[in-house]
């Protein structure tokens, strides 16, 4: 399989023998592709967000591949791996889309904000599912960008686009934000199946580490960022302080009902180090394990 490295903006329109309109941002009707690249793995320096309109395409993002339905909307960062794998019959692809370098927003406010759109992370199966409605949202920031684009350059361009980039990345967070509404029954189960992991972790008398994040994403077959912000929208609290919170419950628990060294209740938690169990204890609690332990003494 050919891999292609897509550097730039123009990089891509050449792929796919489209005109380059500025070398910063392209706006893409993938219909107008004069050819299109098959069964490669693609990885480069730009962004790209794809609103797919016609079902039977496969792309392999991330971890599987997958079949994206009409009005899915695909969010691809700069150094993500993407296969193209299209029957021979029907290598066309109906989506429209946005490319953008980095360099497109330098000196905004978008050069920022941009890392908090944490979907750009997200694997496969959470891409974005659009309504009707939200899908005429995401052409009309199409066509304004497009607009814009067709527009001389001039001191003014780089602002303009980047803010309605900007705003389209700001709807496909609220969008995101009530398809986590929508999946309430799945992702509480989520939620139930993290609590039970958690646990059977902790039932080993000495776990090798602390667990990560990324540890109980993959146990749930998400993304790391996809899980926390599940994990978030469901809790109110991010996973990480989650995982924390169980620990303390656990060490609270073995400081009451075990005669257990504070030492060894701190290496049957995970911890390397009792120093950094008993400093965490006291952020989290307000004082030590041994201060814990002996006002809660069942003696």
């Amino acid at each position: 399989m050919e891999k292609i490295y897509l550097d730039s903006v123009c990089r891509f329109n050449k792929l796919y023998g489209l005109p380059t309109k500025h070398p910063l941002v392209a706006t893409v009707d993938m219909r107008e592709a004069a050819r299109f690249a098959n069964h490669v793995e693609m990885q480069g320096e730009i962004y790209s967000l794809f609103l797919k309109n016609a079902p039977n395409c496969r792309l392999k993002y991330g971890r599987k591949s997958y079949d994206f339905e009409a009005g899915t909307v695909v969010s691809i960062a700069p150094g993500q791996t993407i296969i193209t794998d299209l029957d021979p019959e029907d290598v066309s692809f109906d989506a429209i889309g946005i490319i953008f370098h980095p360099d497109l927003f330098f000196g905004t406010s978008l050069s920022e904000t941009i890392k908090q759109f944490s979907f750009f992370n997200y694997a496969e199966l959470e891409s974005l599912h659009l309504s009707d409605k939200e899908r005429e949202k995401f052409e009309f920031y199409y066509n304004i960008i497009k607009e814009e684009i067709e527009h001389p350059i001039d001191s003014h361009s780089a602002a303009v686009i980047s803010t309605n980039i900007q705003l389209l990345l700001e709807h496909l967070q609220r969008f995101y934000d009530r398809q986590f509404t929508t999946r309430h029954k799945e992702n509480s189960d989520i939620v139930n199946q993290f609590e039970y992991n958690l646990k059977q972790y902790f039932s080993e008398d000495y776990p090798d580490t602390i667990p990560s994040v990324a540890y109980f994403a993959e146990k749930a077959n998400l993304s790391p960022s996809y899980f926390s912000d599940l994990i978030r929208k469901e809790t109110g609290s991010n996973p990480k302080d989650f995982i924390s919170l169980f620990m303390i419950e656990e060490a609270k628990r073995r400081l009451v009902e075990t005669p257990d060294d504070i030492s060894e209740i701190a290496y049957r938690l995970g911890f390397e180090y009792p120093a950094h169990f008993t400093r965490m204890f006291k952020r989290l609690v307000g004082m030590t394990p041994k201060e814990y332990r002996t006002n809660n003494s069942l003696n």
